[in-house]
């Protein structure tokens, strides 16, 4: 159970990424492309959540364009919810992707899926405002089945970095990680050791000093499986964080197992859907489809 939620199967061709599911979730986890998995080999049910490539759209990937090959695997995601026609999906992705042609991009995967017969809705959120301790903004696309006639409502925000705002005050990177042991102090806390790699404050944006008296700033990865360091500061700004530390600006569970290297848990985390935001837009989506219409079908 996630968030309310029965996983009943997943995907990734990253092996890190599927070892890993399967640690922490079960085994329903399948390795592989998804060009290449039929339809008839992928259970109903009643969400379809996806997480297409998004180094194409990123604002990162000075040379984006449109017809990038990783970006048309959101045609995937299209398949398998024209296929499986779910209540509602929900779909992840960088800021960037708003930008993208000016928009067109968006326009152009909202449209697909309306045309299958989903009412669509799109916002950046920022993790911050969810609780978590890092400032990281990225676009949620959810639709809901038409028939089903459910007004669907993206979650209000939890906390503010306006003291006046009338919320929770935004998560401090200190603050998080206040509990967590030093790696070379006695501990039990697994993925936490130091990292191989020595600080060099020389001017690149990954060797950035951190504030502890606010949220991190975007934790980020490669998007492929041939390795890729996500380079955050500890707070404390005389060392790396471990990979359990980066986990915890990312709201991971600190029990969360990372059964991969090093090297791949950095990446998996920076690619990674910060839980708590993750889990704010399931639950809404979860109390919208309570009021969904019954149709024949429908469980």
């Amino acid at each position: 159970m996630a968030g309310g939620y029965d996983l009943v199967w997943a995907n990734d061709s990253d092996p890190d990424a599927v070892s890993t599911y399967r640690a922490n979730f079960g085994n329903h986890a399948v390795l592989g492309d998804i060009r290449e998995i039929p339809s008839e080999e992928i259970p109903g049910c009643d969400v379809v959540l996806g997480g297409f490539p998004c180094q194409g759209f990123s604002l990162a990937n000075t040379g984006r364009r449109a017809d990038d090959a990783r970006n048309v695997l959101y045609m995937e995601m299209l398949r398998v919810v024209a296929s499986k026609r779910p209540k509602a999906f929900v779909a992840e992705n960088v800021k960037g992707l708003v930008l993208m042609d000016k928009g067109e991009v968006l326009r152009r995967i909202v449209a697909d899926f309306e045309e299958l017969g989903y009412d669509v809705k799109w916002k950046v959120l920022n993790a911050a405002d969810f609780g978590v301790p890092q400032r990281r903004e990225r676009v949620f696309i959810v639709g809901v089945r038409q028939d089903l006639e459910v007004d669907f409502d993206f979650p209000s925000p939890t906390h503010g970095r306006r003291p006046d705002s009338g919320k929770l005050p935004w998560v401090s990177v200190g603050h998080a990680l206040r509990d967590i042991p030093d790696p070379d102090s006695q501990h039990d806390l697994t993925n936490h050791t130091y990292s191989k790699y020595k600080l060099r404050f020389n001017g690149y944006i990954g060797h950035r000093a951190i504030d502890p008296d606010l949220p991190a700033p975007t934790v980020t990865g490669r998007g492929d499986n041939k390795g890729g360091v996500v380079v955050l500061h500890h707070p404390s700004n005389e060392r790396r964080m471990s990979v359990r530390e980066l986990a915890v600006v990312q709201s991971f569970p600190v029990n969360f197992d990372f059964d991969c290297n090093q090297s791949a848990a950095y990446r998996l985390i920076g690619n990674a859907v910060a839980p708590s935001m993750g889990r704010a837009v399931a639950e809404s989506l979860q109390h919208a489809l309570k009021t969904a219409k019954v149709t024949t079908g429908d469980d």
